[in-house]
């Protein structure tokens, strides 16, 4: 079994991920906790972390607080501030190409470019969620009732896709030919961008909390079933009319978070008791990474080199996963 280095921080964990090949947690209350030879804690925010996105491109972490200021941190001694919102509360985050910045409060938007420049877009509802495409700054934003598309350099009108409900998360494919979106209610859904085809993915018990995309876009893994519930995107068609592949079924036992392995077919998977197994697609293979818990694994990312993992739960356990033991 793989050796699993334990941390024990106090509080909900919301992103793990690694800097410079160094683990790091953003906590709710507002911190960034580097364990790795001896803990190193950064006060990112004055009050709670409202918001995590984890910029591998530009290889830092980005978190928006209710201190209305968003934060870039690329090590223990390198936090700046990259946007503010004056008093509100940042609700969403996200990185884009070329060191691009975007973050959200109520029915405001921001787009920040390296240049230090930042564009305000005025929406008609609030914005539940951003995400750039792969490339160029084009700007996803996840609402009621569907989607909008903006050219963040232009001020030409946004496109709009509609679909009834709350929409409250939203991903390009890394190809940028698919935009999917996580819905209030236990589904996703998506457009085919070239043409706004729908594709609806339902059937889930549960509310999907985390989505990752697998090496090469092949597949969307998802939470919110007692597997993960794995959709393909290889086709010109997406999804739609496929089945998706589910890994690591565990009874009644429901997956809470995903992360796909950044080289190989594999994904590892959390559950709610705080269990992770790793499972290969060709054969569903498992192997145990972490035995139970005591509560819900919220967040795992992997290293570049596929053979760590971070992981973070509901109640502050979390650890490094060495799959070479």
């Amino acid at each position: 079994m793989p050796s699993v280095a334990p941390y024990a921080f106090g509080g909900f964990v919301q992103e793990a991920a690694f800097l410079k090949d160094e683990p790091v947690f953003a906590l709710a209350d507002g911190t960034l906790r580097f364990p790795a030879g001896g803990e190193r804690v950064v006060e990112a925010h004055g009050g709670g972390i409202t918001a995590t996105f984890f910029d591998a491109g530009g290889d830092r972490l980005l978190t928006g607080g209710e201190d209305g200021r968003v934060v870039a941190t690329s090590s223990p001694d390198l936090s700046q501030e990259v946007g503010s919102a004056g008093r509100k509360w940042i609700d969403t985050v996200c990185a884009g190409p070329n060191g691009a910045v975007g973050f959200s409060t109520g029915r405001k938007a921001y787009v920040r470019t390296t240049d230090s420049k930042t564009r305000e877009i005025d929406l008609p509802r609030t914005a539940e969620d951003l995400a750039f495409a792969p490339k160029g700054l084009r700007l996803a934003v996840a609402r009621y009732d569907g989607a909008s598309l903006f050219f963040a350099g232009t001020e030409s009108p946004p496109t709009q896709l509609e679909w009834k409900g709350a929409h409250i998360g939203i991903a390009f494919s890394p190809d940028g030919r698919f935009l999917v979106t996580r819905m209030q209610e236990n589904a996703l859904h998506g457009w085919r961008l070239d043409d706004g085809k729908h594709m609806r993915m339902t059937g889930y018990p549960g509310k999907v909390k985390s989505w990752s995309w697998s090496a090469k876009g092949r597949f969307l893994a998802t939470s919110g079933a007692p597997a993960a519930i794995l959709w393909p995107f290889s086709g010109k068609d997406g999804p739609m009319n496929k089945a998706p592949l589910e890994l690591g079924t565990r009874g009644n036992s429901m997956v809470t978070a995903v992360a796909c392995h950044p080289d190989e077919d594999m994904v590892a998977i959390g559950y709610v008791d705080g269990m992770i197994l790793a499972v290969r697609f060709s054969d569903s293979r498992e192997a145990v990474l972490r035995r139970e818990g005591t509560s819900a694994v919220t967040t795992m990312a992997w290293d570049r080199a596929g053979r760590r993992l971070a992981f973070g739960t509901e109640e502050g356990e979390a650890g490094l996963v060495d799959l070479a033991g």
